[in-house]
């Protein structure tokens, strides 16, 4: 960890629990600072990629924890390793490709070179040059490549999914979810290969916190999305329940489809179209997969940088990458699994639309958070109100209205933010 961040500002939560945040935690620099070390660089894992994007030995792939550079490799004994995008000796961006196949890296700067695993295997003119009959330069004599290879994170790879952490004495990956997230995360990720369908990519002008909150926040779903309450897919009368990890950081949003249409839960709700009808019913024609139990519908938010979504038939990770306090890039990737037949693939990609950035529901979820922080940044000081269900922090619920979610997880932004 690095050295402590003075705050300028005391966030005032009116009271002792986490029902009331501040506005300031979502515009202020230095609160945005200390939770990239905290969060972020240290103390958590993060989610790196899928296996399936780095199949054979020389693949690779570029991508973030926090703001930092990292790549991720498949190494020649077909192990998965993440290293930081940084020289070791100028500290240079070496790897420039999104992704990509390579027997090593090589620094453009100096030419430094390194292997798959991020080990330093060689360094021009290490020992000098010769030049009439004398030896120029060079390293020293105690020049070690072993101690120069590039920054390793520490990976865990588990039902196909990578995550990787700076912090090398932190809690086992299975110990981090906890039992409860765990068994939702092994339900999705169960054993059959994944398979890579595509990707999105928008950038939020929003603080990213404000993401993780939506996706712990039932209580929008069923009033925002003219789809979910239209056609049932997330409605507040659906069975449902909420749950959370024992630290209250992550949760799951679990539900089971209902059949739609109008009831007291629409009752004066703007968003519900009763004449709403589909051109194509295709959007529609969902499968019910053996492995899904009863829900069909199970959201994981993984603090700090991940959410899993199993929505009905369409399957994909969202990676968060913070870039301040008032902007975030939201990256999908959409994946299936070796065993599906080209009916479920095709499946899969049609029901994708209804998610990422001009997906006939995410794109509200963008857009709503974009004026929320609009707001935090202009009104500049007040509370946001997250007391549905009460003020208190619960286990779970068997039902979806409520906030405790959100409050869970701002309970322990508390304790690790000091703030």
């Amino acid at each position: 960890m690095n050295a402590p961040i003075e705050l300028p500002i005391r966030l005032d939560w009116k009271g002792e629990g986490a029902s009331r945040t501040p506005y300031e935690a979502y515009t202020s620099e230095a609160l945005y600072r200390r939770e990239l070390d905290r969060l972020f660089y240290s103390g958590h894992w993060c989610y790196i990629g899928l296996e399936a994007e780095i199949p054979n030995p020389g693949d690779f792939r570029r991508t973030e924890v926090g703001e930092r550079s990292v790549v991720m490799s498949r190494t020649p004994d077909g192990e998965v390793a993440v290293f930081e995008n940084a020289c070791a000796h100028r500290g240079m961006r070496f790897c420039r490709e999104r992704a990509g196949h390579a027997t090593d890296f090589h620094c453009p700067y100096h030419q430094w070179n390194y292997d798959l695993c991020g080990n330093l295997v060689g360094v021009p003119f290490r020992r000098g040059v010769k030049q009439g009959g004398r030896v120029n330069g060079g390293m020293p004599a105690d020049f070690d490549p072993k101690e120069h290879g590039l920054k390793r994170l520490r990976v865990s790879t588990r039902g196909g999914a990578i995550f990787a952490t700076f912090d090398q004495d932190c809690e086992s990956f299975e110990d981090f979810l906890g039992p409860r997230i765990l068994s939702y995360y092994d339900r999705l990720f169960h054993g059959p290969k994944l398979t890579v369908l595509g990707y999105t990519r928008q950038r939020i002008p929003s603080n990213w916190k404000l993401m993780q909150e939506n996706i712990k926040d039932p209580y929008h779903a069923g009033l925002l999305h003219t789809w979910f309450v239209n056609f049932g897919l997330w409605r507040a009368d659906n069975p449902a329940r909420l749950e959370t990890d024992a630290h209250r950081r992550h949760g799951a949003m679990i539900s089971i489809r209902s059949g739609g249409g109008g009831g007291e839960v629409t009752r004066n709700v703007t968003s519900f179209k009763e004449r709403m009808t589909l051109n194509d019913d295709r959007f529609l024609d969902i499968v019910h997969e053996p492995w899904w139990g009863d829900p069909t519908v199970v959201m994981l938010t993984l603090l700090p940088s991940v959410i899993i979504q199993q929505q009905v038939n369409a399957l994909s990770t969202r990676r968060i990458r913070p870039i301040g306090p008032g902007v975030f890039d939201y990256v999908w990737t959409h994946f299936g699994f070796e065993t599906d037949d080209e009916a479920m693939t095709r499946r899969r990609l049609r029901q994708a639309n209804l998610f990422g950035p001009a997906g006939f529901v995410s794109a509200d979820d963008g857009e709503v958070i974009e004026c929320v922080q609009e707001s935090f940044e202009t009104i500049g000081s007040g509370h946001v109100f997250n007391e549905l269900g009460g003020r208190q922090v619960d286990d779970g619920t068997d039902h979806m209205v409520s906030e405790t979610l959100v409050r869970g997880m701002y309970q322990y932004w508390r304790q690790v933010m000091e703030a």
